[in-house]
Parts: C-alpha cells; structure tokens; sequence
C-alpha cells in the first residue's frame, strides 16, 4: 500500500502532480512546472518534503562510536556534536547498500537514509551492531528541506540564529514551542537546510515558509538541481554494483581509515592504491539531445566504453548533461565519446563535475 507523507494534503493543495516514489506518493511538480521551480529555487528560496527519507536514531554513549566505524568508512571520532559526514553503508565487495548522512548528536547518531533502501539498511545495521544499543527509525517526524540563496533569510525570520549555522552542521531549535532539529546541507547545489519536525507540526512549519516567499517543490526539479551539483542519486548512479572508488567519491572514505577494518575495506584499498577499471564521469551531448539512463557510449572506433545513469536537460547551465560510467582509460577531461540515443550515434564529451558552480556559506560545494 503506497504511503503518504504528512503534507499529503498540503501537496494536493498547491496542485501537486503526485507520483509513487519509493512506496510513497510523492509529488513531482507543481502547477508551475518542473523548469520554473528549478530556476526559482536557483534564484530566490524552495521547499522540499523529503520525509520519506529514513531518520535512523541509534542512542548509546560507551563504545557507539568505534562500533559504527566498523561499519561505516568514516572517522566518526572527529566529528564534534551536531557536526554531520556524508557516508556509505557497503557490502564485504564494497557495493554501495545506501549512501547516507551520519549526523553526531548528544544522544548518539541521527543517520538519514534514502527511502527506498530504509527498512533494508536498519536490518543491516542492526544485525551488526546486535542488542547494544537503542535503534528508532522515526516514523513520527517528517523532513523538510529548505534550498535556495534566500533560505537562510526565510527561516531566519521564525527560528533565531539559524542562519549562523556552519555547513554541515546542525542545531536543535524552537519552532511553536516545540523541538526542531535543523542542519545546514542539501542536494540542489545551493545553500540550505534540512528541518526535522514532529509530524503534526510540519503543515504549519511549511505554511509559514510559503507565507515569507518560499515555494514548494517537486522531485522532478530536485533531481534536475542534483544533476547540475553533480551529485549521485541511489539506484541510478550507484548501487551494489558500484563502489564509492569507482562513483569517484573517494573523498568520502576517511583518509585515516583507508588502512582499518569495515565492510568493503580490503576492496576500497585496492582501488585506490591500483585504480579502477570504470569510473563515474560528466558528460555533456554536443546539442541538446538529452541521454536517459542506461544509454550506451562508444569510443571513436565504435566500441562500448560504459553507459549513462543520470541525463536531464540543465536549465541553469541551459545544455544536455549526464553522467555515466565509461573505461577509466576514456576519463580524461574533453575526451570525445559517442551516445547511442534513437539509433544513432551523438557526439560528447568528458566534462569537469559539477556542472553548475555556485558558493557555499563556507566555500564552494565538495562533490
């Protein structure tokens, strides 16, 4: 039975176009459609549900931490309260089960996981670390994310000093005299946040946001704006048959646990000391063509190099991008590549990532 969120009805209100998303009927654009919310979220300030995404709570002090670095490529010891680290929960062949974000709170960890893998990633990390500790998958709060240049003016006005917030960093704050957490991230490429709130106040947490400017969004305009930042979506640019050397996130993995143990962590040492055979690259068609997933790319002699996972058409860059998979031999920045779109063959190139460059509160976005 499709799920819906707590602001199901808000969605259906603002002439949401509602699609199943991972179990969850999700909106997918709104009345204004999906270039006019992607270029207003560019310029001025959008609201995202995202509460179907997985909020994972593991409460425990003693030994927490070093047990999550068994499991998780990442120096969780330097990460200091409410500090958050973009991460992967891997398999003993370093296949990608989620990419997640480890958020240290006071009471232990908050994880965020993608819907789709949710349930499946809990089991994982439960049979690991056992009856220890205290693990909540929260189905009673909802996650909204605010994005855009004017995000930290808008919900500066109803929360107090949330826009001293460090990327990367959250803080818990009041909102109607209840408890919110608010971290400072995103996946539009823009700057902006992220609020955790009790479902039963979240309709009028995102009311107050419309009532200051924001607008709301659909998952069509998100996946064009994560397109722009480069970023990778679980299930089509990496999944268990992708490891985070090869999706070319080796800035993820913790440079002081290359040489420790967790799931994966032999493979993850080999790809670095050794290289990999594919790896993940953009792609930009020489016209406006835009490449699905799963199209093919050839080199200039006509043979198979690797193929598209993500392709869309960029309206802040105005151009056809993709990413995809291709021989690492084929990586180098303007190498000319082909792909196979309608039976016939149009011409490409390897581009830098990410496509559209803007600034962070604290320097440029790290993808």
């Amino acid at each position: 039975m499709t799920k819906k969120t707590s602001l199901y009805n808000l969605h259906k209100k603002y002439g949401a176009k509602l699609v199943e998303f991972a179990g969850y009927e999700m909106p997918i654009q709104y009345k204004d459609g999906i270039i006019q919310e992607h270029k207003f979220t560019r310029s001025k300030c959008g609201i995202f549900d995202v509460s179907h995404m997985g909020q994972l709570f593991i409460y425990g002090k003693e030994n927490l931490t070093k047990d999550l670095e068994n499991i998780f490529p990442t120096d969780l010891k330097k990460l200091n309260i409410n500090q958050s680290k973009y991460s992967f929960l891997m398999d003993e062949n370093a296949g990608i089960y989620d990419d997640l974000i480890i958020t240290k709170i006071l009471e232990g960890y908050l994880i965020i996981l993608n819907a789709a893998c949710k349930d499946n990633d809990f089991k994982i990390i439960k049979t690991k670390l056992g009856n220890t500790y205290n693990l909540q998958l929260k189905e009673d709060l909802s996650l909204i994310a605010l994005q855009g240049p004017e995000a930290k003016t808008i919900l500066e006005k109803k929360v107090k000093g949330v826009s001293k917030l460090k990327f990367m960093n959250g803080e818990k704050y009041k909102f109607l005299d209840i408890n919110i957490f608010i971290s400072r991230s995103g996946y539009t490429g823009e700057d902006g946040f992220e609020i955790s709130i009790d479902n039963n106040y979240v309709e009028k947490f995102v009311e107050e946001m419309l009532n200051e400017g924001a607008k709301m969004i659909g998952l069509g305009a998100r996946d064009t704006l994560r397109m722009e930042a480069g970023l990778c979506l679980y299930g089509n640019d990496i999944d268990k048959n992708t490891t985070p050397i090869e999706a070319n996130l080796k800035w993820a993995i913790s440079k002081n646990r290359i040489d420790t143990e967790y799931p994966g962590s032999k493979i993850i040492k080999k790809q670095i000391q050794s290289g990999v055979e594919k790896i993940r690259v953009g792609i930009k068609p020489v016209n406006r063509v835009i490449a699905r997933g799963n199209t093919r790319v050839f080199n200039k002699d006509d043979k198979e190099i690797g193929k598209i996972t993500s392709g869309t058409f960029g309206p802040s860059v105005d151009h056809s991008i993709a990413m995809g998979y291709v021989e690492n031999e084929y990586s180098k920045l303007n190498t000319k590549l082909f792909l196979e779109i309608r039976g016939k063959k149009i011409p490409a190139n390897i581009c830098d990532l990410p496509f559209y460059k803007k600034k962070y509160v604290k320097g440029e976005i790290n993808v």
